[in-house]
C-alpha cells in the first residue's frame, strides 16, 4: 500500500496500529512461575500471546462435554517479595474469580460452592510486582496535558516505561473425580498502553481480568486463547454487558465475588484512581441462596388442593 492509500486509513485504524506498536514495547517482565498449586504440570506446552507468556494443556473433548462449573475463590498468599498488602491481594484475587465467573457463564451453568459440578476451577496468584504510583501519576499528567494541547488527536500517550506492575497466575479445571482437564501457567506485565493507576495494585488488578478472560477461554473452548491480535482484548458477549456495568450476573453463584463496579469503575480507571476506590470486591457480595432441602423441594412439587 502506497502513502496515498495509507492516508485514507481511518483515525481509529491509526490508533489501533499505534496501540499495537506500543503494547509490544516497554513491557514489564513477569516471571512464569510454578507454585505447586496444580495437581500436576505434565505435558504443559508453551502457548504465548503477543504480550503474554503461558504454558497450557486441555482435554478438549471432555471440556466440551461439561455443562456445569463451580468456581473456588482465587488464592493469593502473601510473599516477602510481593509488596501488596492483604487488602490489595484480596482485591486482585477477587477480580480474577469474578472475571472467570462472567466469562465462563457464557458457555457453562455456574453452580454454588456446595453444589456438584462437572468441572471445578481454581486459580492461584504466584507472583506480582507492585505498580509505582508516582510514575503512574506522571503518566496520567502527561495524558491530560496531551488531551488539552491536542484535542481530538487519536494517538495514545504511552506510559512512562518505569514502575510497571506484573502478575503471574496458575489455574486448573478438574472434573468431579479430581482429574485435571485443563491447566494454565500464565504471566504478563503492564505495558506502555496499560491503564496508569496510582496504586500499588493498579496493574495487578487490571491484569487479573486479562488472566480471567484467558483461562475462561481455554476451559470454554479447549483451545489456546492466544490466537493473534484479537486475543489482546476479546470482548465478552452482549448478554454479559449488563453484569459488566454492575448489574446482576447471569447466575446467582457469581454473586459471591461481588458485582463489577460498573460506570464508576470505568471512570475511575480513566482517572487513574486506585482500584479499591471504586471496587469493594467480595465485601459487597450478595449471599447466594442455598439449594432447597429434599423435603422442601418435594413439598413444592406437590399439587395444591
Amino acid at each position: 500500500m502506497g502513502l496515498s492509500g495509507m492516508s485514507g486509513l481511518a483515525p481509529l485504524t491509526w490508533t489501533a496500529l499505534a496501540s499495537l506498536a506500543l503494547a509490544t514495547a516497554g513491557c514489564a517482565n513477569a516471571p512464569l512461575e510454578r507454585a505447586g498449586s496444580l495437581k500436576n504440570y505434565d505435558r504443559l506446552a508453551d502457548a504465548n500471546g503477543l504480550v503474554t507468556r503461558s504454558q497450557i494443556k486441555a482435554n478438549k473433548k471432555e471440556l466440551l462435554e461439561a455443562k456445569t462449573v463451580r468456581i473456588e475463590p482465587t488464592a493469593f498468599p502473601p510473599r516477602p517479595d510481593v509488596a501488596l498488602d492483604e487488602g490489595e491481594r484480596r482485591l486482585v484475587a477477587n477480580a480474577i474469580s469474578r472475571e472467570m465467573c462472567l466469562r465462563l457463564s457464557e458457555r457453562f451453568q455456574i453452580v454454588g460452592p456446595r453444589e456438584e459440578a462437572d468441572l471445578t476451577v481454581k486459580a492461584t496468584v504466584t507472583h506480582a510486582t507492585a505498580t509505582n504510583a508516582t510514575a503512574s501519576a506522571a503518566s496520567q499528567a502527561a495524558s491530560i496535558a496531551k488531551s488539552v494541547a491536542l484535542p481530538g488527536v487519536p494517538v495514545p500517550v504511552p506510559r512512562l516505561p518505569v514502575g510497571l506492575g506484573t502478575l503471574s497466575v496458575e489455574a486448573e479445571a478438574r472434573d468431579f473425580a479430581g482429574f485435571q482437564k485443563a491447566a494454565m501457567v500464565w504471566a504478563r506485565g503492564a505495558n506502555s498502553v496499560s491503564t496508569a493507576r496510582m496504586a500499588n495494585d493498579g496493574d495487578a488488578y487490571d491484569l487479573a481480568a486479562e488472566f480471567g478472560a484467558d483461562f475462561a477461554k481455554l476451559v470454554s473452548t479447549g483451545e489456546s486463547p492466544f490466537g493473534g491480535v484479537a486475543s489482546l482484548g476479546s470482548l465478552p458477549s452482549v448478554s454479559s454487558v449488563p453484569a459488566r456495568f454492575g448489574g446482576a450476573p447471569k447466575y446467582a453463584a457469581c454473586e459471591q465475588f461481588g458485582r463489577f463496579p460498573g460506570l464508576k469503575g470505568f471512570v475511575g480507571a480513566g482517572l487513574g484512581l486506585p482500584p479499591g476506590w471504586t471496587d469493594k470486591g467480595a465485601d459487597e457480595a450478595r449471599p447466594t441462596p442455598p439449594p432447597p432441602s429434599p423435603e422442601v423441594a418435594s413439598m413444592e412439587q406437590q399439587p395444591t388442593r
